[in-house]
């Protein structure tokens, strides 16, 4: 049977509306479609009455609303999915993990808090595993040319949640990118254009509004990977907190004077190694998971851009819901609609289809800013996601405690999360734990945010600052970081993510044959060596510059002041006891100094991994232990000490107004980059087949129940082609009416996944796998899977196209 001509209606794939209609009033966020209204021309004039008495009540509490507000509040989000294909992931530093397609997809996601007539600052979260320099660095110049000197790296805070699911080569020093074979300039690229829009999205989104402030405890979201080492810090010290981890969630939540609710961001510690080291589909892990569900969650139950028009609660999603108000027809009937759309040869299409086609296309957005739900990463250092602890995979029995081996080996001893041995399913529920948590603070949020916006910053070379300690006897001493050096534990890995060969944690002593190894790269000093003890040298990466510098030394520290939040801004991975020192001896100086602007009232937030990455910072008594992160903390023993010293410094300058000197420049390597991945030379199909076709399609008559998992496969290309940035590489679609198919769910939603293959390596053939796993909210109707994607031929040019697979019932 021939397939049916595909149509769209225009308001299905750019419902505007809660009502879809033309003839819109917005009050105070409140949608009257009067052209939705029955029998029109009696209601009109009620209408208009009631318009007129609304605009009346508004304009008398117009002062009060303005007067309440505090700042000027603007959010912001854009896509920075990389390339899901060919691509090493940044995370686990495991050169066979390679990208092959997408769980969902990640963003960033910004908001900026301005005074009216005082100052701004900016906070970016990324869903990629950290900042980087260079990003930050390029993000900076582009920002300068576009708003000139309102954000600059002073009050411009870029973080990453730590993934370890996202496409890497984005950052400038070799050791971060040997295993992506160099630099990726599509990571690189898409990361930028992504921070750049967000903030000029929450830029242009700057209106009056207020912000509040909540806390709360999540319980099951992480525990401690490396407690022999927290158990070194001092007893008196441990005794004054109830947990080896910070299980505390601080979140903010952002209400637009007009339109109320417009996001949160949220503070909370634990890794993003939901997701194993042998995932290849890009993904936002647990933290990325948490913001979806949230802003999903915001849309569907009445706060969002369209509300649910759901009030019998059927548990149709609000995105369905509004468009098929019910579904009726018995089985029979649906299977003979559905019977009359088979799948369609691959055709060409235009990228503007596939970002249309997106469930959440920024085109559909009517009068008012998406909600924005972010959930940043804080001092996870040694917070694993994997509650259930670490074992043996071949015995089952708890790991050692001290060195996290099996039988001496480490590569067998693995954490294991609440969905074990299903990664997805423990990340779900992860994130479930972090969103839940965070819905709860958001509505019951009620402290509201007041005081001066204020910022500080500087640059440091933490390879040699000098720190003021304690003797054991009495008096003081002063000592020095190092630069920068990764010891023998580092090559453990962790119980995330364990490394190979016969390294394991806990090592302060190192091997022979690996020091032979290690000094055919560089030999460290003896300087160096007494420097980073206890720690042994398995890479003295300060101190080697082939073919340019293999890590950071120059780093940057930075404060942003929204009243009595305190952001703290930090390079790297703080252990849960070293980030409780930071903010006690920054709230310390706070409100000893602060002349009553700053009590036992003020918030201190450390957001991790935040404006470029220098990887661990761990305790003094930690970093004797030398377990993975002791062994990760680059800069030698007193690289917390020097922290806390320069963090006091800023603070400091925060309370007496004082500028503090810039310091100096980070390096910018993108000259010097070096790429080895090959590029895309061409794509190619079958004879006979067009890019686009169905390869394995859905039986024809076939009906599939919630929870069921439906398979197509597609002829494609390599992703790397377009990265299909705001669009979708995958799209299931709903029947409405005779012949409109409406999207429904696409490659940024839990319940699809696109996964990519090619039968040989070097083969310029490839297929697209795509798996819908019918969640129990999807409504009743006829249904189909799309494919969108780009190929590339011999000559260099790039054609779209799409496919779509035989219709199916979901009953």
């Amino acid at each position: 049977m021939p397939s049916h001509e595909e149509s769209y209606d225009i308001n299905m794939v750019f419902p505007f509306d809660e009502g879809y209609c033309k003839e819109s009033i917005n009050l105070s966020g409140v949608k009257m479609g009067l052209s939705s209204l029955p029998n029109l021309n009696i209601w009109r004039p009620v209408a208009i009455k009631w318009f007129w008495v609304s605009l009346v009540l508004l304009l008398q509490n117009g002062t009060g609303i303005l007067s309440a507000s505090n700042y000027l509040i603007g959010v912001g989000s854009y896509d920075i999915t990389g390339p899901a294909a060919d691509v090493n992931m940044m995370g686990y530093a495991i050169m066979d993990q390679i990208a092959s397609g997408i769980h969902f997809r990640l963003r960033a996601r910004a908001f900026i808090v301005a005074e009216p007539q005082g100052e701004r600052v900016v906070f970016v979260n990324l869903d990629a595993c950290m900042a980087s320099q260079l990003v930050t660095i390029k993000l900076l110049e582009r920002l300068k040319a576009r708003y000139g000197n309102l954000y600059t790296e002073k009050n411009v805070a870029i973080s990453g949640i730590h993934t370890h699911a996202g496409p890497g080569g984005y950052l400038q020093y070799v050791v971060y990118i040997v295993t992506s074979l160099g630099f990726v300039r599509q990571s690189f690229d898409v990361i930028v254009d992504g921070i750049e829009q967000s903030i000029i999205q929450a830029h242009e989104n700057l209106r009056p509004g207020s912000i509040l402030v909540n806390k709360g405890e999540v319980l099951d979201a992480g525990i401690n990977r490396s407690p022999s080492a927290y158990l070194n810090n001092p007893a008196a010290e441990r005794s004054k907190y109830q947990y080896d981890i910070d299980r505390e969630m601080t979140l903010l939540k952002f209400v637009d004077d007009e339109w109320g609710p417009v996001g949160s961001f949220n503070w909370f510690a634990t890794h993003g190694t939901s997701m194993s080291s042998t995932n290849s589909l890009i993904s936002g892990d647990n933290k990325g998971a948490a913001a979806r569900f949230m802003e999903d969650w915001f849309d569907e139950n009445g706060g969002g851009i369209a509300r649910s028009n759901d009030p019998e609660g059927s548990g149709i999603p609000r995105r369905i819901s509004n468009i098929i108000p019910g579904v009726h027809e018995k089985n029979e009937e649906l299977l003979e609609i559905a019977a009359s759309f088979q799948s369609s040869s691959g055709k060409p299409a235009t990228r503007f289809l596939s970002v249309a086609s997106r469930v959440r296309s920024s085109l559909r957005l009517a009068d008012r800013p998406r909600f924005v739900s972010a959930f940043c990463q804080t001092n996870c250092g040694d917070v694993s996601p994997n509650v259930l602890g670490a074992f043996c995979n071949d015995t089952g029995l708890p790991c050692d405690f001290n060195h996290s081996t099996c039988g001496g080996k480490n590569e067998l001893c693995y954490g294991r999360g609440p969905g074990y041995p299903d990664e997805y399913d423990s990340t779900r529920i992860i994130g479930d734990r972090q969103f839940k948590k965070a819905v709860d603070l958001f509505n019951t949020a009620s402290e509201q945010i007041q005081g001066k916006v204020d910022y500080r910053h500087s640059y440091l070379d933490f390879s040699n600052l000098e720190v003021t300690i304690s003797k054991l006897g009495g008096g003081s001493e002063v000592v020095k970081t190092c630069p920068a050096a990764m010891g023998f534990a580092f090559a453990a890995g962790t119980t995330d993510g364990p490394g190979a060969f016969d390294f394991k944690q806990g090592d302060n002593k190192g091997n022979a044959f690996w020091r032979m190894v290690r000094n055919f790269l560089k030999t460290p000093n003896q300087r160096q060596i007494n420097c980073q003890h206890p720690k042994p040298i398995l890479l003295d990466t300060g101190e080697m510059d082939k073919p340019y510098d293999w890590a950071p030394s120059v780093l940057p520290i930075q404060i942003l002041r929204i009243g009595q939040l305190v952001i703290l801004s930090v390079p790297g991975e703080f252990s849960t006891m070293a980030g409780r020192r930071l903010r006690d001896a920054v709230k310390t100086l706070l409100t000893s100094e602060g002349n009553g602007e700053f009590n036992n009232d003020t918030h201190i937030v450390i957001a991790g991994l935040t404006n470029t990455y220098s990887q661990y910072v761990t305790t003094f008594e930690e970093y004797q232990i030398q377990r993975y992160e002791g062994a990760s903390t680059l800069f030698g023993p007193h690289t917390l000490g020097a922290y806390i010293k320069e963090f006091t410094k800023l603070a400091a300058a925060i309370v007496s107004g004082k500028v503090v000197e810039p310091g100096p420049q980070p390096p910018d390597l993108l000259d010097k980059q070096i790429s080895l991945l090959t590029p895309v030379v061409a794509d190619a199909t079958p004879p006979g087949v067009k890019f686009g076709d169905v390869s394995t399609d859905v039986l024809q008559n076939s009906t599939f129940k919630k929870g069921d998992l439906v398979t197509v496969i597609f002829w494609s290309a390599c992703p790397r082609n377009d990265l299909m940035t705001e669009g979708t590489f995958a799209l299931v679609e709903i029947l409405h009416g005779k012949n409109s198919w409406i999207p429904a769910y696409d490659d940024d939603d839990w319940c699809l996944r696109f996964m990519w293959s090619r039968p040989a390596k070097l083969s310029p053939q490839s297929q697209a796998t795509i798996e819908w796993r019918i969640p129990a909210s999807a409504a009743q109707g006829v249904y189909r899977i799309r494919h969108f994607g780009a190929s590339k031929s011999l000559t260099g040019s790039i054609t779209h196209f799409t496919g779509s697979a035989t219709a199916f019932v979901v009953a």
